[in-house]
């Protein structure tokens, strides 16, 4: 079991003059000290100069370094006039296909590609091929580093594992708090693929407790025989527009529930509210908070 970040870290409270490498270095701190790993250089996805942001962060870290990538799907969907976007994603993915055999050259290990648009796709067939042909085009050729497909902020089950995994990744990671129906995609993943639960909820005044991410890397390694090994825990999305102190401490949380997943079952029992979660409601992405927690009055109790 392990944890990380999807997405990004707000600016660290340094100087308006700090250097970009003092700014780096208290953003992989952050994560160290939480316990994280592997860690990110903590901004958007990056389209460019892939090889150069990677390199200037492992320079700092011990720890593996994973590079987030803006997907071509969700960069020509934001970027390009409908009649042209068919041309400019395949153009797209034709070009981060070259950087990220930079990437790998240079000895990244993780890339976690970013498809937020995925989530518009649906049932339409053009949209399910042009989502298959880009990530194909992509991953050509792309060896010796482990590759990831992150869908965040929204349900993206309605495209269809077929559609979705359709290029050689290693592992998806999905958004569980924006999108509950990911975890359609989660059971429908092979066995053998990894699987990202993004269960820590980037709200500012949410729980954050333990026992919904644990639940939800429970349900994970129970679907397809995966086991354990094969499921990590991380930050449903991006914690860019949270305070740097709110964000911190969801770091912290995320690492305390991970250390906790790899505890004895008896200091697991000892931890965690029975309350807090049903095996129902970690199925379907929802938690139901105990008393003690104070939840809000109109909260849904199933």
């Amino acid at each position: 079991m392990f944890t990380t970040l999807l997405g990004a870290l707000p600016r660290p409270p340094l100087p308006v003059d700090a250097p970009p490498d003092a700014l780096l270095e208290a953003v992989l701190r952050a994560q160290e000290s939480a316990g994280l790993d592997p860690v990110t250089d903590g901004v958007a996805p990056a389209d460019a100069d892939l090889a150069r942001s990677w390199s200037a962060a492992q320079r700092l870290t011990e720890h593996a370094v994973k590079q987030a990538v803006a997907g071509p799907y969700t960069a020509s969907r934001e970027r390009s006039a409908a009649g042209a976007r068919k041309r400019a994603t395949i153009d797209r993915a034709t070009v981060l296909n070259a950087l990220l055999r930079e990437l790998v050259a240079a000895g990244c290990p993780l890339i976690e590609i970013h498809e937020a648009a995925a989530t518009e796709i649906g049932d339409d067939e053009a949209e399910r091929s042009l989502f298959r042909e880009s990530h194909l085009r992509l991953l050509d050729g792309i060896q010796d580093s482990h590759l990831s497909l992150a869908l965040t902020v929204g349900n993206a089950d309605a495209a269809g594992i077929e559609t979705l995994l359709a290029a050689p990744y290693a592992s998806l990671a999905v958004d569980l708090i924006a999108g509950p129906d990911n975890w359609r995609l989660v059971a429908a993943t092979p066995g053998g693929l990894g699987i990202v639960c993004g269960a820590l909820s980037p709200a500012a005044d949410s729980d954050d407790g333990p026992e919904p991410l644990l639940w939800a890397a429970g349900y994970a390694a129970s679907t397809a025989g995966r086991g354990p090994a094969r499921v990590g825990l991380a930050t449903a999305s991006s914690l860019a527009d949270l305070p740097w102190e709110v964000a911190v401490r969801k770091l912290e949380r995320l690492g305390d529930a991970g250390r906790l997943a790899e505890a004895s079952p008896e200091t697991r029992a000892q931890s965690l509210d029975p309350r807090a979660v049903s095996s129902r409601s970690a199925a379907l992405g929802r938690v139901d908070l105990p008393p003690s927690r104070g939840p809000e009055p109109d909260s849904d109790p199933t």
